[in-house]
């Protein structure tokens, strides 16, 4: 991962951008010697973010299973049924 100072952010964001966009690589920007906030190419981080949901859907069934709260296969089939008609 690449480290650039906000400073440098600020004069030279067209440079940083360009390179971003060419190596995919996520830039660490940090003020005063620590880290302030990361910089990703956009793509990279919409596929975060459906990442993301999808972990969250994923942690919601496991909750429910935990919690016992499934149906059988007929229940959901039959409520499924409401949906598709």
């Amino acid at each position: 991962m690449k480290v650039e100072l906000v400073t440098t952010l600020k004069r030279q964001a067209t440079k940083i951008l360009a390179d971003l966009h060419t190596s995919k690589e996520a830039v660490l920007i940090t003020e005063h010697g620590e880290p302030s906030a990361y910089l990703v190419d956009v793509q990279d981080y919409e596929f975060m973010q459906r990442r993301l949901t999808l972990l969250e859907a994923l942690s919601k069934g496991e909750r429910a299973v935990l919690d016992k709260k499934t149906l059988t296969h007929t229940q959901a089939k039959e409520r499924m049924g409401k949906w598709l008609k």
